[in-house]
């Protein structure tokens, strides 16, 4: 804003003075270049003798100023003007079509087009790229240059990243995202196709080891598939009269339990592919298993929850009673102080290494309680996801007992899973949007909801490394998706040998 060219009057400058004032800076404009010779004669500089007078009020010229690029229509007479400011404009007729450039340009400052931004917007791109309106479209462009100096790094680098709208200032353009933020790639990078992958939400069937092999069960038998190397390997069959109906790695990666139709646990050597025990002491199927150390627990549709302890001649050390239902949801704590078990009795129940009651109950979930999820992050924090008729995601501290706060997700929860580099988890989903969500804890804000199943995501294991997950639906799929970075104390030779961006499909057998 200038207003000492000519001198503050005290009296307000009449439409014929403005632009001579403009004129005595030394910048001229399209507008002052299209005014008649005559009307220039008649307003000439102040004679020496004149005595300049200045006064406390401020009156700022707009002249110069573009706005049309901020969405204000220009007045009838400036449009009046701007008709007569050449020969080109009366041939042109009406305003340039919008260019590409400043169609994004204008999404990426002033949010979705509307019929009137459309217009004005267009007037404004065309009338700064015409040569005789260079002076009137300087201020503007050096606007946008210093409003895109001030865009954050982060969100330089997700432009055109295609992130969740619910997240995004610009959908398609910049994120709101913080300098701590990171893009998730919401397709899977690679898909197996996994025929006989059952349709059942009370089964365990995917388990993914520390030594970054993947087992999966499909019908009668069991599947290894090697991440580094791609590698399938059968590792048993139970015949045509039994069913795999739960997986589940020993912590060293050596072992596989696993849990049949007919209510066996059977534990396999894994890299010699080779049974060294079978345990028969359930009577209905196993669905749930859980390790701790040396100490395998079995969850089963007959109630009961057994405690194995491979090391002893006896198939059960200890027999856990408490559920009025199939138990569908086992999970031991990382200090291996606490057994959390969920069942189709809508019951949540917390158990200690020498009870055979549970020591702590929760009974506000209102559907079968299968997704359980132990915190690496805070000792005795509890994450539990209720069935269709639930939908929601509740947190309990089990060291003082309490509820700690309910999320209501809209769909089936049937699977949970924290990170063990962030504190953050997934939730896996069925009925009736099949999604992946991935949420920051505490506030428990999604970061970005990944689909792609066309069945309810019954399955879920984690890599070795913390950075993957996969997936596994009735849709005979299993599908890795990049959800996790990396922790921070890892070196560039990453355990896992599976990261990566292309998208790749195969088969388990």
């Amino acid at each position: 804003m200038e207003n000492t060219a000519a001198g503050a009057s005290s009296k307000p400058p009449t439409p014929a003075s403005t632009p001579n004032s403009r004129l005595s800076s030394g910048a001229p404009s399209s507008r002052q270049s299209a005014t008649p010779s005559h009307a220039s004669a008649t307003a000439s500089a102040p004679t020496p003798a004149s005595r300049t007078v200045y006064s406390d009020r401020f009156i700022p010229s707009r002249t110069g100023s573009n706005l049309a690029l901020f969405d204000l229509a220009p007045s009838p007479s400036s449009s009046h003007d701007a008709a007569a400011s050449g020969p080109n404009a009366a041939s042109s007729g009406s305003a340039a079509p919008t260019s590409p450039y400043c169609a994004l340009l204008r999404a990426a400052l002033f949010g979705p087009d509307t019929p009137g931004r459309v217009a004005s917007s267009a007037t404004a791109c065309s009338s700064s790229s015409s040569p005789g309106a260079s002076a009137v479209g300087t201020p503007a462009t050096g606007n946008i240059f210093r409003f895109k100096a001030e865009v954050p790094r982060n969100a330089k680098r997700a432009l055109f990243s295609g992130e969740d709208e619910e997240d995004a200032l610009f959908p398609g353009i910049f994120t709101t995202r913080g300098a701590g933020q990171r893009k998730i790639a919401r397709s899977p990078y690679k898909v197996l196709d996994a025929p006989a992958l059952q349709d059942d939400f009370y089964l365990n069937l995917v388990d993914w080891s520390s030594h970054n092999v993947l087992a999966v069960g499909l019908g009668n038998c069991v599947y290894l598939w090697n991440a580094c190397s791609s590698k399938v390997t059968k590792l048993c069959d139970l015949g045509v009269d039994d069913n795999v109906c739960s997986v589940g790695w020993a912590q060293r990666g050596t072992h596989l339990a696993v849990g049949t139709n007919q209510g066996k646990v059977q534990i396999w050597d894994a890299t010699r592919c080779k049974r060294i025990r079978t345990m028969e002491s359930h009577r209905m199927r196993v669905g749930a298993l859980a390790w701790s150390s040396s100490l395998l627990s079995s969850g089963s549709r007959d109630k009961s929850i057994l405690h194995h302890d491979i090391r002893a001649h006896e198939d059960y050390v200890s027999k856990l009673t408490g559920h009025k239902s199939e138990v569908c949801g086992l999970k031991w704590s990382y200090d291996n102080r606490q057994l959390a078990s969920g069942g189709n009795d809508n019951r949540l129940f917390v158990w200690n290494p020498h009870s055979v009651q549970p020591v702590l109950k929760y009974t506000e979930h209102t559907a079968a309680v299968k997704a359980i999820a132990w915190s690496p992050h805070l000792h005795g924090l509890l994450a539990s996801g209720g069935g269709t008729a639930d939908r929601c995601i509740r947190f309990w501290n089990t060291t003082t007992n309490t509820h700690l706060s309910c999320v209501d997700t809209g769909s089936q929860v049937c699977n949970l899973v924290w990170s063990k580099n962030v504190n953050e988890l997934v939730s896996t989903h069925g009925y009736s949007q099949n999604q992946i969500i991935v949420w920051r804890y505490p506030t428990m804000s999604k970061l970005t909801t990944l689909t792609g199943h066309t069945y309810r995501v019954l399955y879920l294991a984690i890599s070795p490394d913390g950075q993957t997950i996969v997936t596994g639906a009735g849709d005979e799929t299993l599908r890795f998706w990049n959800v996790f970075p990396s922790p921070k104390s890892q070196s560039s030779d990453s355990l896992s040998c599976i990261g990566g961006t292309s998208f790749v499909r195969s088969y388990i057998r």
